[in-house]
């Protein structure tokens, strides 16, 4: 052996071990975990039970006011579409919130380290959520209008296919606002006060201002919406589903990505 072999001994490269791989979850179980959140609680079924309630409820009032409010099928729809927005949002905020209210944020996102996978899994769920709504809201107000026209009423037949739509997408839109409003704050008693106290302020601000009541207060451009009255308001409604919507569920999909849990 050289004197060189000796001073610097040749050192044989070690392969390194192949790390382990696991698949990812796949994304329909995840749906289904996070509908079993959404759902399957005891807080989750009295929240639809009175969602579902204040719909059939909210429903009597046209029928039970034949002489003071519109009797057509679009003012009955539009009843369903109300009462719809009421607790809806609070579904979704709830579904948002959980894992940060109940402290399970650890355990989920430790099984799923892909935190967007899991929002997007809850988002997922809050849609499906808000289309059965909508369409238990129709099938609420075909009922409506079958007692209306069974007691000798008539009624204006002015509903169509676009007037549908905009009653899908107010639905839809008002499920989102409670989605950002979940995604943004982490908190549940304090999304849910400010997803009733940001409304109602804005309303009574939108009354001294026509700027307010026009471009920041989403229930008047949601209402437009809920009309199909798109002429002269199409602006002011994708401005309320910008600062509604879309800014804070960014915001919110950003802190939740960043946040880190205790």
């Amino acid at each position: 052996m050289t004197s060189t072999t000796m001073m610097h001994p040749v050192r044989t490269p070690v392969a390194e071990a192949p790390r382990a791989t696991f698949p990812g979850i796949p994304f329909g179980r995840l749906v289904r975990v996070e509908w079993g959140k959404a759902t399957d609680t005891r807080a989750a079924h009295w929240l639809l039970i009175a969602v579902a309630a204040s719909t059939v409820g909210l429903m009597l009032a046209p029928i039970l006011s034949p002489s003071s409010i519109e009797q057509s099928y679009t003012s009955y729809l539009g009843f369903a579409a109300v009462a719809l927005s009421i607790l809806l949002p609070v579904v979704s905020i709830l579904t948002l919130t959980s894992e940060w209210s109940q402290h399970t944020a650890l355990a989920t996102f430790t099984q799923e380290p892909r935190r967007m996978r899991i929002i997007r899994a809850k988002i997922t769920v809050s849609l499906m959520l808000g289309a059965g709504a909508a369409v238990f809201g129709g099938l609420v107000t075909a009922a409506g209008i079958g007692v209306a026209v069974a007691s000798g009423r008539t009624l204006d037949p002015n509903l169509d296919a676009g007037l549908l739509a905009a009653f899908l997408l107010y639905v839809i839109l008002n499920v989102m606002t409670g989605v950002a409003l979940g995604a943004l704050v982490h908190n549940s008693a304090a999304a849910i006060v400010a997803s009733f106290v940001l409304p109602i302020g804005f309303a009574l601000l939108g009354r001294a201002s026509q700027l307010v009541a026009e471009w920041l207060d989403y229930s008047t451009a949601f209402s437009w919406l809920l009309n199909a009255e798109w002429s002269g308001h199409t602006s002011q409604i994708l401005v309320s589903v910008i600062l509604w919507v879309a800014i804070p569920l960014a915001a919110g999909l950003l802190r939740t990505v960043r946040r880190e849990i205790n």
